[in-house]
């Protein structure tokens, strides 16, 4: 029997009195994460566009844009709500699956949600943390060096998961549901290598595809079964070498979305071990940018193949915040990294652009092909000092959370810098229902204060 089955098993069968506590504040937690870095996210490239252009399709009013409020059908709802939560690259991520799972489940999730009506917030919570299961554990048991998007294709399947365990599927209905994700799943690396936007689309098309797959399976539409392991599964098309053990390994007692972590700066998880190295010389050591005459980092070949990219004056935005030596230089000038570094101002910033230069990343043997970490840093200093920081566990990991207070800070940020930034009382009545989340009875009511003036 192919695993797809026993991973439908486990979300028709989990109920939320499953959840142990952890994972219910997990899920919160990213929960609001996640509409946080959406708003932010409306004011990203391409928005407007992207949903002038999903509305030709056909007009509809099942769910909501976050932010802007456009009424649209609900799969097209689900990709603009992904796209917003993935293009600043602000989003939470699973760092052993390399999978940032909110970005499709919870858009997906919640646009099947508020065209049905009526879903609880019990109901959200399950289907969210079946969902991230099941998009972490297809990365967390691949062996194989990253080929296509992985966010979008195993974030599709998550996200179908969700929807399917919201729409009360059973396990067989729920496999053709997987089978019509499969047969659509999105997501090159090409895009990444570029630094283009369509990136984060291609995560908006899973969101997408998942509801579409999920409203087929309910017409009754039928699929292939070998959806993982069959000879063109996912796992053969898509990965390549890989563990079914550790892919169904402690199904129901290890919950993946205690092990997802914020991600502190809207730059690419990969330049977040260079930059935390780099602020704690800057602290501890009092270092400036005039101090350095060079900055070596050596890292994983994941890492440096999505992230030690050089810097150059024609960066576009995606670009930039997927290059780890400009992500690092405006680490040092600034003392930390936030969304006003990837304005067009500052990707011209010459000062930025200089110091880069001095920033070079270099692949070292780790044997890995899916480790991030740990990544060894020498920074030379103009008075002959050699500092070498050594970075395992990166800030926002859940080796070293955020604090409460931190993620909040993070949160109103956020707000306050979307196309129509929230007014204080809608984003505060937003953390406080999400924290009651458990007692919400419609969960359409969480997008009406990201909505709202």
């Amino acid at each position: 029997m192919d695993a797809i089955r026993t991973l439908a098993d486990h979300v028709i069968s989990s109920e939320r009195s499953d959840l142990p506590p952890p994972a219910v504040d997990a899920v919160k937690t990213f929960v609001l994460d996640s509409f946080g870095v959406a708003i932010a996210g409306s004011r990203g490239p391409w928005v407007d566009k992207l949903i002038e252009t999903v509305a030709l399709s056909g007009q509809g009013s099942a769910a909501r844009v976050w932010n802007s409020g456009t009424l649209l059908p609900a799969p097209a709802a689900a990709l603009c709500n992904a796209y917003q939560i993935h293009n600043s690259e602000f989003d939470c991520i699973h760092e052993a699956a390399v999978v940032h799972p909110m970005a499709v489940v919870l858009p997906a999730s919640m646009a099947a949600a508020e065209r049905a009506g009526g879903v609880d917030g019990d109901a959200l919570m399950t289907a969210v943390a079946l969902g991230v299961d099941v998009a972490t554990r297809l990365g967390v048991a691949s062996n194989a060096p990253l080929r296509f998007f992985r966010p979008a294709t195993a974030g599709a399947m998550g996200a179908t998961a969700a929807i399917g365990k919201l729409m009360g599927f059973d396990a067989d209905t729920l496999v053709n549901a997987f089978a019509t994700a499969y047969a659509q799943l999105a997501g090159n690396m090409q895009a990444h290598t570029e630094g283009s936007m369509l990136l984060a689309i291609q995560i908006g098309f899973s969101g997408r595809n998942a509801v579409v797959a999920c409203d087929m399976a309910a017409a009754g539409i039928d699929g292939p079964k070998d959806l993982l392991q069959g000879p063109f599964g996912y796992y053969a098309l898509y990965e390549g070498d890989y563990d079914v053990g550790v892919l169904l390994a402690d199904l129901g007692t290890r919950w993946q979305i205690t092990e997802v972590g914020h991600k502190p700066f809207p730059s690419g998880r990969a330049t977040h071990g260079i930059i935390d190295a780099v602020l704690t010389a800057r602290r501890d050591d009092g270092i400036g940018p005039d101090d350095i005459v060079r900055i070596s980092a050596a890292v994983p070949p994941l890492t440096y193949g999505l992230v030690g990219r050089p810097s150059h004056g024609s960066m576009n935005v995606n670009y930039a915040r997927l290059c780890a030596p400009f992500a690092a230089a405006c680490a040092l000038l600034r003392g930390t990294v936030d969304l006003e570094d990837f304005t067009d101002l500052a990707l011209k910033d010459p000062v930025r652009l200089a110091l880069a230069e001095r920033i070079a990343v270099l692949a070292n043997d780790n044997p890995d092909d899916n480790a991030l970490t740990p990544i060894d840093v020498t920074i030379e200093l103009t008075d002959g000092r050699r500092l070498e920081r050594t970075v395992t566990d990166v800030y926002g990991s859940p080796a070293m959370p955020m604090s409460r207070a931190a993620h909040l800070a993070k949160f109103r940020q956020n707000w306050q810098s979307g196309r129509e930034p929230l007014a204080e009382r809608a984003g505060e009545a937003l953390i406080a229902m999400v924290d009651d989340l458990d007692n919400i009875a419609d969960v359409r009511w969480l997008v009406d204060p990201m909505v709202s003036a």
